[in-house]
């Protein structure tokens, strides 16, 4: 029988990284030149010393609230729907682009609603926003 030594048989226990070592750092270059080039596109609206331009004030919101007994009231004044309607014509022949808020109490009768914004509606008015909120007591 034949003996052989464990010195011509020896495992390989080290493991060599330099090709991995090499293949890291050439995909980190192509990383670090790549990069800034997909980033270039960004654009920013840095502030000026100037002040800001001059706006156009606000706009006039009107509104209209009906109470729960039934009572109609534009810009807080105690209003008739058919007194209502000549006014809101009145006032969109004005300012074409009228805004009205209307706001309900809780314990309104629909068809008090109903009646106010029928009135909206006929006028062509329709930058109309319902108010969610409880509305204040009225005197």
């Amino acid at each position: 029988m034949k003996k052989t030594s464990h010195s011509h048989h020896s495992s390989l226990s080290e493991l060599n990284i330099t090709p991995l070592l090499d293949l890291v750092f050439v995909l980190l270059v192509i990383f670090i030149i790549t990069t800034p080039q997909m980033m270039n596109n960004l654009e920013m609206t840095l502030p000026s010393g100037k002040p800001p331009p001059k706006t156009d004030p606000k706009p006039k919101i009107n509104h209209i609230v009906v109470d729960a007994k039934g009572q109609t009231y534009l810009n807080d004044t105690p209003i008739t729907i058919a007194v209502l309607k000549a006014d809101l014509q009145r006032m969109k022949a004005e300012d074409p682009g009228l805004s009205v808020v209307v706001k309900g109490a809780d314990e309104v009768d629909y068809q008090n609603m109903i009646n106010v914004l029928d009135v909206l509606q006929q006028l062509d008015i329709t930058k109309v926003g319902l108010a969610t909120e409880a509305s204040e007591a009225r005197p």
